[in-house]
């Protein structure tokens, strides 16, 4: 199952389906690009995946795929 330990050490888990940590982000340009009937395959392919981490809420953006390391971003 993948992981990923957070900044503030708590171990976020992202393998199961559905995963209550794991975001699916658009642009709103990027969403424009859909209408009608939607496959959402097709949906879920474009979307970049983000992790929030439940204890403190940090997001973990990866822009590029879970191959690259991701964006941070903590609440102020």
């Amino acid at each position: 199952m993948p992981k990923l330990t957070c900044k503030c050490e708590n171990i976020i888990h992202y393998g199961q389906i559905p995963c209550p940590e794991e975001w699916a982000i658009f642009s709103d340009m990027e969403l424009d690009k859909f209408s009608g009937m939607v496959d959402i395959e097709e949906l879920y392919l474009a979307a970049k995946n983000m992790l929030k981490c439940p204890q403190c809420g940090r997001l973990y953006v990866f822009w590029n795929g879970y191959r690259e390391n991701p964006q941070v971003f903590r609440p102020d």
